[in-house]
């Protein structure tokens, strides 16, 4: 076994970096509504509208009250709307506005140019290896934080 791991402080470090790097992407693209905090938000709603605020947290990583906050300059922005379930009134479920939608295409755009960055020098077996074992390291967090 390895006596001293740097995982946890290289990925804090990456995380760091990658938001600085995806940042002046999207100021380089013109793209001002919204930051890279925002457009990850963006980006699971662009897989799947309508979800509930819990499950936006759990595909966000991000605490309730911080996407809750996140939710209210989203929504000023008109960038998101909140609905209540139709079955549930207490569940609020978050939507895409026709602006964020008319978005998508941009932010593809910096993805795509931030994945090229990401990878750059990596072939596909590593890429796939090495995101294999960043969910094996998710998925051990969660147990933890569920136990």
């Amino acid at each position: 076994m390895v006596k001293q791991t740097n995982g946890g402080f290289l990925i804090s470090q990456i995380k760091q970096i990658q938001g600085r790097v995806f940042e002046k992407l999207l100021s380089q693209a013109g793209i001002a509504e919204f930051n890279g905090a925002q457009g990850r938000i963006l980006y699971i709603l662009w897989q799947e509208d309508y979800i509930p605020i819990v499950e936006l947290s759990k595909k966000t990583g991000l605490a309730k009250n911080t996407l809750t906050s996140m939710l209210d300059r989203m929504e000023q922005l008109d960038l998101i709307i909140r609905i209540y379930d139709k079955t549930d009134r207490r569940q609020i479920r978050i939507s895409l506005t026709d602006k964020a939608n008319s978005l998508r295409g941009e932010y593809d755009n910096v993805s795509a140019r931030m994945s090229e960055i990401f990878y750059k020098d990596f072939n596909d077996g590593e890429i796939t290896e090495f995101e294999n074992m960043l969910n094996k390291i998710i998925k051990n967090l969660v147990e933890a934080e569920n136990e």
